[in-house]
């Protein structure tokens, strides 16, 4: 069994999902207020700019993946409507927990499934949207998750990776300092973890780059592929169809 990376640690590959959800376990109960805090609020407008792309009618099929605590999912849902249906996962129970009882709490219920992306449950061609939202990056074998990500969609359904990626050189300095001496003081102080959002900025520099991603994309059988930077690079929201 080889090595993969877990932030800038190396790590057995069959440890690293193990791992990753002791991340989440620890950040589900913060994880909304952090968000907001971190990012500065973006991360809604971010997320508002994912769902006008999706473009999702009435009666779509959507799969969330690692969809945690449901902000796609609650949109997703109210685009797709009555006649549509939003399936909302994550590899990690406890955010998925979280995420169901918001999205209860907002008078909607969805199908809620705790499943790999890796591994997906699920037919093939049966979806007319796949998201993943910052979700990606923290899986092992992200070529894998791609694949399934196609097999599922149906013929010119559309794949959305939104993730951190690569910002832009002016702004790299003033990045670094902020992920590395301002975000684990702030996960400290808000969710009593640093380490967890130490590991956030480290998992972020290993995550393929905007044209990195994009080929990996293509290689697993998007026929078209695009993607659009939003706050400098900071995230990158990837487009993928499959023909």
């Amino acid at each position: 069994m080889s090595d993969t990376h877990f932030g800038f640690e190396s790590v057995d590959e069959r440890d690293k999902a193990r791992r990753v959800r002791g991340v989440f376990d620890s950040v589900a109960p913060r994880y909304d207020l952090m968000n907001d805090l971190m990012s500065m609020g973006l991360h809604r407008a971010w997320k508002a700019y994912t769902v006008m792309v999706a473009d999702i009618k009435p009666g779509a099929r959507v799969l969330d993946l690692a969809g945690g605590t449901g902000d796609l999912a609650l949109a997703f849902a109210r685009k797709a409507g009555p006649t549509g249906q939003v399936v909302h996962t994550d590899i990690n129970e406890a955010m998925l927990r979280t995420g169901r009882d918001r999205l209860l709490d907002a008078g909607i219920a969805l199908p809620t499934l705790v499943c790999d992306a890796e591994q997906l449950p699920l037919a093939s061609d049966s979806f007319d949207l796949v998201s993943v939202a910052f979700g990606l990056r923290n899986m092992t074998h992200k070529e894998t998750a791609l694949a399934e990500m196609h097999r599922v969609l149906k013929p010119r359904g559309k794949l959305l990776v939104l993730e951190f990626s690569k910002v832009a050189q002016p702004l790299e300095k003033a990045y670094d300092w902020y992920s590395f001496q301002v975000l684990p003081r702030l996960g400290q102080w808000v969710a009593g973890d640093s380490a967890s959002y130490r590991y956030l900025a480290e998992s972020i520099r290993m995550h393929p780059s905007q044209e990195e991603l994009k080929a990996m994309m293509r290689k697993c059988g998007f026929g078209h592929v695009d993607y659009h930077n939003l706050t400098g690079g900071l995230v990158a929201l990837h487009v993928g169809i499959k023909c």
